[in-house]
């Protein structure tokens, strides 16, 4: 499918070390048409989204720093737009946050404030922001809507994630959500999460073969391609993503980005 997108996330570092984030940038570069790099994700402090956002740029892709809302006051978050502007970093997705491991949530700013606070800054000679918002499998706020783009949260059901595509009017750029089943402990943890829906078959594969997890992320990423409804995958590919971005190289990119035989 022409446009076709494929975002892969990478695991911006707990230490101030950059190799194993570089590393993870220059395997999957030649699946990824961007990176998302995830904000003190799953309530961690991790080197900012905007550096490592301009550590990808630096290796010639193109990064979107996520960042949450619970974490900041108005002040904070107008320094992350300056230094964002300052590096060239212009993608951004905004999110609520995981509940924070040590200290206290700030409840200054919202998804929706920090999406106004954006669009009504702009920089001398720097380009207009681009700014994302995340959606479950659920009807879609007009506020939502008229963002610049839609990541959609994950599901291991494409029926599903197709019927839900076809409930919604956008227009903007919507990027469904998949995630690796990187070990049968994962597997189990996911599937015992009220808001995700994993067939149990695939927790007993994942349980007799630690590679279903990835066959199944890439069958469904290649189902979602070729399904025309969306323009994109947001890939999780977690710890497998040497074996992920092999096995796409060969079933994704060959075919549609000018591979040779």
């Amino acid at each position: 499918m022409p446009g076709f997108e494929l975002i892969c996330e990478v695991e911006p570092p707990t230490r101030p070390d950059l190799k194993r984030v570089r590393h993870q940038i220059g395997v999957m570069s030649p699946i990824a048409d961007a990176f998302l790099i995830p904000d003190n994700h799953i309530g961690r402090a991790t080197v900012s989204s905007v550096a490592v956002a301009n550590e990808v740029q630096a290796m010639g892709s193109r990064g979107i720093a996520c960042l949450n809302s619970r974490d900041r006051n108005l002040l904070g978050f107008r320094r992350d737009l300056l230094t964002a502007a300052a590096y060239g970093v212009e993608q951004f997705l905004f999110v609520h946050g995981d509940d924070p491991a040590e200290g206290a949530r700030t409840s200054q700013l919202t998804v929706r404030t920090m999406i106004e606070q954006t669009r009504e800054t702009s920089y001398p000679d720097c380009k207009p922001f681009q700014v994302g918002a995340t959606t479950r499998l659920r009807p879609v706020p007009r506020w939502k809507a008229e963002a610049d783009f839609l990541f959609v949260q994950i599901t291991y059901d494409v029926d599903e994630l197709l019927r839900w595509r076809e409930s919604v009017d956008l227009t903007i750029p919507v990027y469904a959500g998949v995630m690796v089943l990187a070990s049968p402990a994962m597997a189990r943890n996911l599937a015992a999460l009220p808001q995700l829906t994993i067939p149990d078959s695939l927790v007993e594969a994942v349980g007799k073969d630690r590679n279903a997890g990835i066959d199944h992320a890439c069958e469904q990423i290649l189902r979602i391609r070729d399904s025309g409804a969306f323009d994109g995958v947001h890939l999780i590919p977690v710890s497998r993503y040497r074996q992920v971005a092999a096995r796409l190289e060969t079933e994704l990119v060959a075919p549609d980005r000018g591979g040779t035989d």
